[in-house]
């Protein structure tokens, strides 16, 4: 049986939010599965319309 907690998290490149997510579930890449809900997006002259990542990583760990 697995444990699975999930959580989603925006920042300025893909790399930045999994960092985060990771730090957050205390957890390494190899013990989670990550989706990219959105690639970062630099806009127009690198401001207007500026998009940030967003990503989704689920955490699985099985109960003791």
């Amino acid at each position: 049986m697995t444990d699975k907690e999930e959580i989603e998290v925006e920042a300025k490149s893909t790399q930045e939010a999994i960092t985060i997510a990771l730090n957050k579930l205390y957890a390494k890449r190899e013990e989670v599965e990550i989706k990219v809900l959105r690639e970062e997006s630099k806009g127009l002259f690198g401001m207007i319309g500026q998009k940030q990542a967003k990503i989704r990583v689920i955490l699985k760990r099985e109960k003791k």
